[in-house]
């Protein structure tokens, strides 16, 4: 029995380690797309004023606006545009890191 338990954990232990490039690869490409909305809603979605800040904001809302301004149904100036460079995956992937930063 400590046999099988100690072969399951060892190859939990291996899988998690494998995956361990390929995570951090992906936030890098997540930071990258999230660096093209330091320039209004600030660095890590903190806004310094005038821009909603991105930090800590619910996922599901940040699809659903993006969403929003892809289709044209909610009024903006340049998101309309900006929205629509993003695949859906991308857009998901910017909602988890976005909630995932401390609102300062």
């Amino acid at each position: 029995m400590r046999l099988k338990l100690s072969l399951v954990t060892a190859i939990g232990v291996a899988l998690i380690a494998a995956q361990a490039p390929a995570m951090a690869q992906d936030l890098s490409k997540i930071r990258y797309l999230a660096a093209n909305c330091a320039n209004c809603h600030g660095t890590d979605g903190n806004s310094v004023g005038g821009m909603v800040s991105l930090a800590g904001y619910d996922r599901a809302t940040f699809i659903k606006n993006m969403n929003a301004f892809r289709s044209g149904e909610r009024p903006a100036t340049l998101m309309h545009q900006i929205a629509k460079g993003y695949s859906d995956q991308q857009i998901a992937d910017l909602a988890a890191y976005f909630s995932a930063q401390k609102k300062k």
